[in-house]
C-alpha cells in the first residue's frame, strides 16, 4: 500500500486500500431505525447475526451474502448514497466528508487496539440480532453514538 493513501480521494484508493480504511470499530453492522416523522436514524446495540461482537468484525465477510443478503457493499460510488447511514466517526465518512482520520486510527496511530482503547468501538455492547425480536429492537437504541 502507499504510504498514508488514506489522505487520497476516495476514487484513487486500490481495493486493498480501500478495506484497509474500515477501522474495525463494528458501528456498520448495527442495525438502525428510521423514523418518518420527524426524519431520524437511530442506531441499536442490535448487531447483525455475523458480528463477532468483542472482534468488531464480520465472521464470514468473503461470504456475507450467502447469509445476510442485503448487506451492503460500500464502495466509493455507493458511499454517496449511504454515508448518511455511517457513524460520525466512520473513517469512509470523514474521508467522504474530507475529513483527517482521528487519532485513534490504526492507521495514524499503528495499533488496531487503539479505538477500542478510546471506547470508540461497539467492543462488547452489542447483542446479537438472533437473540432480539425486531419489534424489540427500540428498547436497544443507542443515544449517543461516539
Amino acid at each position: 500500500m502507499r504510504p498514508r493513501f488514506w489522505e487520497l480521494p476516495l476514487a484513487k484508493l486500490d481495493p486493498e486500500e480501500w478495506e484497509a480504511l474500515c477501522d474495525g470499530c463494528g458501528k456498520c453492522c448495527l442495525n438502525k431505525l428510521e423514523f418518518e416523522d420527524p426524519p431520524e436514524l437511530v442506531f441499536t446495540r442490535v448487531s447483525c447475526r455475523l458480528l463477532d461482537g468483542h472482534a468488531c468484525q464480520c465472521t464470514s465477510y468473503a461470504n456475507r451474502h450467502d447469509y445476510v443478503p442485503d448487506c451492503v457493499v460500500l464502495t466509493p460510488k455507493k458511499l454517496k448514497e449511504v454515508a448518511y447511514w455511517l457513524p460520525a466517526t466512520c473513517a469512509y465518512r470523514l474521508r467522504h466528508e474530507g475529513k483527517p482520520l482521528e487519532n485513534w486510527h490504526y492507521l495514524i496511530s499503528g495499533d488496531r487496539e487503539t479505538i477500542h482503547r478510546a471506547g470508540i468501538s461497539m467492543r462488547d455492547r452489542t447483542i446479537s440480532e438472533v437473540e432480539v425480536d425486531e419489534d424489540d429492537w427500540e428498547d436497544y437504541m443507542i443515544e449517543d453514538l461516539s
